[in-house]
């Protein structure tokens, strides 16, 4: 299969690339199925690419590779309906200025690449913010 994509032009994938996000990702309107994209295992950034519409794309971190200690706390009830294996990735904003950088460790996505899904999910962490800066944590 093809997409044409804003970012990475013509790009080639299998169906079973595809992660579904059976609820959506809250902002982003009816999109559910989305790649994962990256230029090597284990790269601290990735790209969430949407299938349904091949302009939207999300900057992924792995943050535990910054942020070793970042442990989000997530419902039960939603880790068991998801399954596992579950790899958790945030949301960043790479602005033009790249020192205002930021993560949302509030919100992370977790996906289970089994059973290829994924959800957005909000942390019960209170000292997690939507906004956290890590320019000088990667080595900026």
């Amino acid at each position: 299969m093809q997409l044409n994509t804003k970012h990475f032009g013509l790009i080639e994938y299998q169906e079973d690339e595809i992660i579904t996000f059976p609820e959506g990702i809250p902002g982003l309107g009816e999109d559910k199925h989305f790649l994962l994209l990256s230029d090597a295992p284990g790269d601290l950034f990735c790209w969430l690419q949407s299938v349904d519409d091949g302009d939207l794309a999300l900057v992924l971190v792995d943050v535990l590779q910054i942020k070793p200690d970042y442990d989000p706390q997530i419902d039960k009830e939603t880790l068991k309906e998801m399954g596992e294996p579950l790899v958790s990735y945030n949301v960043a904003v790479v602005p033009e200025d790249i020192q205002l950088m930021r993560v949302n460790l509030k919100a992370p996505i977790l996906i289970n690449n089994i059973l290829r899904t994924g959800r957005q999910v909000v942390s019960g962490n209170e000292e997690y913010s939507v906004r956290h800066y890590i320019f000088e944590e990667i080595g900026g």
